[in-house]
């Protein structure tokens, strides 16, 4: 299938300072390419995979699971890391916990990790039905475009398959008990009101990581999506000043970005 216009990875070749993004379940690159543009505006290298079974149709993901959308991060983070002499990864929801279990399984050749409303766990009764329920019912109702901003919205499915549900359930399971294996530096940004991810998701990680140097920043004024949000730019900000306190310099302008 081809991809949805919008949905497109995106890359950028910078400097020697890289970073990768993670994009979240059921959604696509388009919810973070305002926070990879921005980086690449200030000379970063930057990638923005389009994770397996997403950006086309819903019932391309249902063949799809945890370990496909792991090995595609994992990939593009070596291929940085052989690029770059400084790596950073960082996600949103569940590519906010791709990101942490980068850190945790590659350690050193990670600086840093930023992630915005982490998911931890996938909660409510109904994960635990998932089980059975996944070869009963294909889909239930889409989570994407979780947003305060007027006029914004994610491109993301409109329908959640239940294999991929299931499979994310077990792919976090296994995060949270990766989690103290994450000692580098820090970045966690969460909404304060998410409909989609609870607090109790941040709270979480924040308990479960052995790194010493940790930053909590509570968006007041955006949901779930918070970088298609009202709080956005300082998202893209805070995460810049982070990366930049923690490297030698974030390198000079690139050259064009290829989407």
């Amino acid at each position: 299938m081809p991809v949805l216009p919008g949905a497109e990875p995106y890359r950028h070749e910078g400097g020697e300072v890289g970073v990768l993004l993670c994009h979240g379940f059921t959604g696509s690159p388009q919810s973070l390419r305002p926070w990879a543009e921005h980086h690449a505006a200030h000379g970063l290298t930057v990638s923005l995979p389009l994770l397996p079974g997403h950006g086309t149709r819903w019932t391309d993901m249902q063949l799809t699971t945890w370990q496909d959308w792991y090995a595609e991060v994992d990939r593009e983070l070596r291929a940085l890391t052989d690029r770059c002499s400084r790596v950073f990864v960082a996600g949103l929801s569940m590519g906010g916990a791709l990101a942490l279990r980068l850190a945790a399984r590659h350690g050193g050749r990670v600086a840093g990790a930023v992630v915005v409303n982490p998911a931890n766990k996938v909660h409510g009764l109904s994960a635990y039905a998932l089980p059975v329920a996944r070869h009963l019912v294909r889909s239930t109702k889409g989570i994407a475009s979780d947003i305060a901003k007027p006029g914004a919205a994610e491109l993301g499915y409109d329908r959640v398959p239940l294999h991929a549900a299931h499979s994310l359930r077990r792919f976090l399971r296994r995060v949270d008990g990766e989690l103290p294996q994450v000692t580098q530096p820090l970045l966690l940004l969460r909404s304060a009101e998410d409909h989609v991810v609870p607090a109790a998701d941040s709270a979480r990680v924040l308990s479960r990581v052995s790194s010493r140097d940790v930053t909590e920043i509570v968006l007041e004024h955006s949901y779930h999506v918070a970088t298609l949000d009202v709080d956005a730019d300082r998202i893209f900000e805070e995460s810049l000043a982070f990366i930049d306190r923690l490297a030698t310099g974030v390198g000079k302008e690139g050259t064009a970005a290829v989407g």
